[in-house]
């Protein structure tokens, strides 16, 4: 999976994030507040991994098309 790939899914999770709190905010159900701030958490949760897996596959990346400095040039 690429960082841009990642990056997508984080976005598509913070919109998923988005819309949840969007309920939260329209709820009167103390019940249904508190799942809804459950989903939020897992949510919030799985954007933080996300991101640490397009922090890594960026970090990977560029690894792979920096010059090796002991090469010698052609």
């Amino acid at each position: 999976m690429t960082s841009e790939d990642s990056l997508a899914n984080a976005e598509h999770l913070l919109a998923r994030l988005e819309q949840a709190r969007s309920r939260l905010d329209e709820t009167d159900d103390p019940d249904k507040a508190i799942e809804i701030l459950q989903e939020l958490a897992d949510l919030a949760k799985d954007v933080e991994a996300e991101l640490q897996r397009a922090k890594r596959a960026a970090e990977t990346e560029a690894a792979m098309f920096r010059p090796d400095p002991d090469a010698t040039p052609s």
